[in-house]
């Protein structure tokens, strides 16, 4: 199944990009120096969401949650469900972990591409 594209979201997109959180700013140092073996994408509109980080050839996501989340676990559970019905793997991590344990956080993306069983594109 393709993941489609939606160019109304280039914008804020872009928007996002520009106003990372240093969860994010940090994680996306880790993720594009490559340490995983794989290219990811930031702030990639994915149907009528925009994922922090997205890696399609795994058809992983990665989601950075910051205090904005706690008071929207509901939609945050929906749109997952969303996400995951396009056969995307959605990681989630506070942006406490990644500014704290940003190691453990490597670790348990790289064990989920191990588990993928995918090898890399080169």
């Amino acid at each position: 199944m393709r993941v489609q594209y939606n160019h109304n979201l280039k914008d804020f997109s872009r928007q996002l990009r520009n106003n990372s959180t240093i969860g994010e700013v940090l994680l996306w140092k880790e993720i594009k120096a490559k340490k995983l073996g794989y290219q990811f994408m930031r702030q990639k509109p994915i149907g009528r969401f925009i994922v922090d980080f997205y890696c399609s050839p795994l058809k992983l996501a990665i989601e950075i949650d910051g205090s904005s989340h706690d008071a929207e676990i509901e939609e945050d559970v929906e749109r997952q469900k969303e996400i995951e019905k396009l056969h995307i793997h959605l990681l989630r991590f506070t942006e406490r972990d990644v500014r704290s344990s940003l190691e453990s956080v490597m670790r348990e993306i790289k064990e989920h591409i191990a588990n993928a069983a995918q090898p890399p594109l080169r």
